[in-house]
């Protein structure tokens, strides 16, 4: 699955959408964002409700190129800016991370339940 996959799974409006369609290895659902610097994981997706540049200079960090911002977050101008200078992918959802983390995930599992 590719991060342009997860738009039809979760029914997302695309608030930044000039980034690279990659293979999608996980998700990580944090809004702590020290955390996820320690345990997020390049490949993955980041679902959160941390709507700010800060956001994006952590995903940068770790190789994340796809936010999902959950329950119809508010978003400020200058998050979309650093996201799209850094063709990071910003997504907004009305699902909760719970809702958006279990769909990503059984597709997920079930592409490689397929492969195996």
């Amino acid at each position: 699955m590719t991060t342009r996959d997860v738009l039809k799974l979760i029914h997302a409006e695309i608030l930044q959408g000039n980034f690279d369609d990659k293979e999608i290895a996980g998700v990580y659902a944090s809004d702590l964002l020290s955390d996820v610097l320690a345990n997020g994981r390049e490949s993955t997706v980041l679902i959160t409700i941390q709507a700010h540049k800060n956001t994006v200079a952590v995903a940068t960090v770790v190789d994340i190129s796809l936010i999902i911002l959950c329950n119809n977050r508010p978003i400020i101008d200058d998050m979309i800016e650093a996201a799209a200078q850094a063709r990071v992918g910003v997504l907004r959802t009305p699902l909760s991370q719970f809702e958006v983390s279990g769909r990503i995930w059984q597709a997920l599992h079930a592409m490689a339940a397929v492969r195996t």
